[in-house]
């Protein structure tokens, strides 16, 4: 296997995974995530039993929170790690020169074996935002901040459709999706990557399972599909506008359907 096939198995295996938790996430907050744990579990030389390991509903949820978090940052390590790959002597390069952003751009300029079929400063945007946000949380991962190089700040990164960083002000502030524009950018980030860049063409998937249930997702607001209102559902009560619609909270509204 070469080092290019190696990186885009490492890519798929990064949005596998943040799909896995996406899901796992989604089903912990909904309560239906089974929680089941071995009564007693064996490994190697040690053990532990059922009450030293079982979840309560609660700690679940908080848990899948982080889980999911710490995926879409494996994808930033997969992408940055990807792209160190496929062009020799970038990370050195970064290291070394004084202009860092001027690097990245030349050791892209300057690659011999060119496999991607997006502009070169596209890929340049693509490592700095991985690297930036791979940075914000090895150094802190439970409470990432963004560390910027005076070199980076008072920039915006921006790939067209698929991500946007500005660093303005950014250096030394909490971590927060909003900078970036979420999970689901640099899921798309990986997937511009792998197939743009690495150049993977994947062959077209023939079995995508039906869903169970019929969901509807904008950012932490969960919505189900029914054929009809449950039995013991309760009436939403607020304020309403003069066309009908319902304020959620949290920058969410609910807007009357067509008849």
């Amino acid at each position: 296997m070469s080092e290019l096939e190696k990186h885009i198995g490492y890519l798929f295996t990064a949005e596998l995974q943040f799909r896995f938790a996406s899901a796992v996430n989604l089903a912990t907050s909904r309560g239906v995530q089974p929680l089941d744990v071995p009564i007693e579990w064996t490994h190697g030389a040690h053990r532990v039993r059922y009450e030293e390991i079982a979840l309560r509903d609660d700690q679940a949820e908080y848990a899948a929170h982080f889980v999911h978090r710490a995926s879409t940052y494996l994808m930033a390590v997969a992408i940055k790690d990807a792209l160190e790959a496929v062009v020799p002597g970038l990370s050195k390069a970064v290291r070394t020169s004084q202009g860092v952003e001027d690097a990245v751009r030349n050791a892209f300029d300057n690659c011999a074996a060119k496999p991607w079929t997006i502009p070169t400063d596209d890929v340049a945007t693509a490592y700095h935002v991985a690297r930036l946000i791979r940075n914000a949380f090895a150094h802190a991962p439970w409470e990432p901040q963004w560390k910027i190089h005076p070199e980076l700040r008072g920039i915006v990164f921006s790939i067209a459709h698929v991500i946007t960083l500005s660093t303005d002000a950014l250096h030394g502030t909490a971590f927060d999706w909003r900078h970036y524009g979420g999970p689901l950018a640099l899921f798309q980030l990986c997937r511009l990557v792998r197939m743009k860049v690495l150049g993977h063409n994947p062959p077209p998937r023939t079995l995508v399972p039906m869903p169970s249930v019929r969901l509807y997702q904008q950012g932490g607001l969960i919505l189900e599909e029914v054929d009809e209102i449950p039995a013991g559902a309760k009436r939403v009560q607020g304020p309403t506008d003069d066309d009908g619609t319902i304020d959620l909270g949290g920058g969410h509204t609910l807007h009357p359907g067509k008849k």
